[in-house]
């Protein structure tokens, strides 16, 4: 907690992600049982807002392993954990962007075609025209009247006499087969992206049957050119190298040393470190090596006043690294932010100058109180000092707001706010009121 070993490898059951916001790394070594279970287990990473890398290792003898678990459960439990481990099993072999994938999962649209974080986007699978095959699977759905889940339509389109396509007679149908130039893999991934695309609609709460939208109705009429990507097939493919996304550029050294200043100075001052620099600040730092009081305002989270503070230190430490080891620094590649602050934030901080009350500021800039807030976390977390005293004396009781401040100053590890309702009591305390008496906190004890 006190940041006195450089790295600890712990178990989900450990509570790592609540307790520690800096999390950077989730493995997976068995599959999980569930996409729900696997985004609630990655989201333990990279809480502070830094980088979170999620890996995870896949085999199919995981998934019969756990399926296997499975029996002796009542039938209905059964068809419901298949269908989870269905859904986990489209996520590990698709060739999709992931988080278009995991969002839509949870019924959040995500219309970038990209979004630079997850391997298949970063390394990109050769596309092909799909429009022949999606309408051939689609045929499929209708012509079985939309009463089968998707293991069972891939059946039909490679031509599977399974019992329970026998039982309905469905291998006598012409659509059966019409699809046996492709095997179970392709298949499924031509599944996934009509589901993605919104021309077939998974019924949960019928155990996953697919039928066709209205979009997959006017497709079938009219199809258009819709680009796919083959699934992964894991069981062709031979163990390679891979190199995801990573924070090549922060020298981790300088980042490591930079840590052991921040620990120092926050041990002498009594402060927590998160109050001195956040890591993402520390990390600008490990990568542009700024070594003047103004290349240090332009780090990200790093104002005037928390410069002049605690700055000069840092700007020491950087500056014998740098010419210890002849490092050539890419100063010039800093965005100079600092000097070109938004109106927004500039607004905002004239505002409570003259005492406007928060939920006021809100309305007259068209912004949730959510919003706001996170403006104000980000203008006190640079340096700059605000008083918003005067809202939070008529919104808040005046021993929530000291044992609030009391936690954040005596008690607090990091300032993270979900660990804060715990320790404070979500009964009692509002995750409003906890963020504005940290910032409070910030702004008179960290500038």
């Amino acid at each position: 907690m006190h940041e006195e070993v450089d790295i600890i490898v712990a178990t989900i059951a450990f509570g790592m992600g609540i307790d520690k916001p800096d999390v950077r790394i989730v493995m997976h070594y068995d599959i999980p049982k569930s996409l729900e279970g696997y985004y609630q287990e990655t989201g333990r990473a990279g809480r502070d807002g830094g980088e979170g890398r999620c890996i995870t290792f896949y085999s199919y003898k995981d998934i019969q392993k756990l399926e296997k678990f499975m029996q002796g459960k009542p039938l209905a439990e059964q068809e419901i954990g298949k269908q989870l481990l269905f859904e986990t099993v489209a996520y590990a072999e698709t060739s999709l962007c992931r988080r278009k994938l995991l969002l839509h999962y949870f019924g959040e649209p995500f219309h970038e075609d990209n979004c630079d974080s997850c391997d298949n986007c970063l390394h990109p699978k050769e596309q092909f025209e799909g429009k022949e095959s999606i309408v051939k699977m689609l045929r499929v759905v209708r012509d079985i009247k939309e009463k089968f889940k998707a293991e069972y339509v891939v059946d039909m389109l490679v031509g599977k006499p399974t019992t329970a396509l026998k039982a309905y007679n469905h291998h006598e149908l012409e659509v059966f087969g019409s699809g046996d130039d492709q095997d179970v893999h392709y298949w499924s991934a031509v599944i996934r992206h009509s589901l993605v695309a919104g021309l077939i609609i998974k019924e949960i709460e019928n155990y996953g049957l697919l039928k066709l939208s209205e979009k997959g109705w006017a497709y079938l009429d009219a199809p258009y050119s819709i680009m796919l990507t083959r699934n992964h097939n894991y069981d062709e493919m031979e163990e390679e190298t891979r190199t995801g996304a990573s924070t090549a550029a922060v020298d981790p050294q300088l980042f490591s040393m930079l840590k052991d200043l921040r620990k120092r100075i926050s041990k002498k001052l009594n402060l927590p470190p998160f109050v001195i620099f956040q890591d993402p600040s520390l990390e600008a730092m490990s990568t542009y090596y700024p070594i003047t009081m103004d290349e240090l305002q332009n780090m990200p989270g790093v104002g005037a006043g928390k410069a002049k503070r605690f700055g000069n230190d840092f700007l020491e430490l950087i500056q014998s690294h740098v010419e210890d080891n002849e490092i050539e620094r890419p100063i010039d590649l800093v965005v100079k932010s600092v000097a070109n602050k938004s109106k927004l934030k500039i607004s905002i901080i004239q505002n409570i100058d003259r005492k406007v009350s928060l939920d006021d500021i809100a309305e007259s800039k068209g912004i949730e109180m959510n919003d706001l807030l996170k403006e104000l976390e980000s203008i006190v977390y640079s340096g700059t000092r605000v008083n918003i005293d005067y809202h939070i004396d008529q919104v808040m009781d005046e021993d929530h707001r000291d044992d609030i401040f009391l936690y954040f100053k005596e008690d607090a590890e990091s300032d993270d706010i979900p660990t804060a309702l715990e320790e404070l009591g979500e009964d009692e305390f509002s995750e409003e009121e906890v963020r504005m008496v940290r910032i409070k906190f910030i702004s008179e004890v960290g500038n």
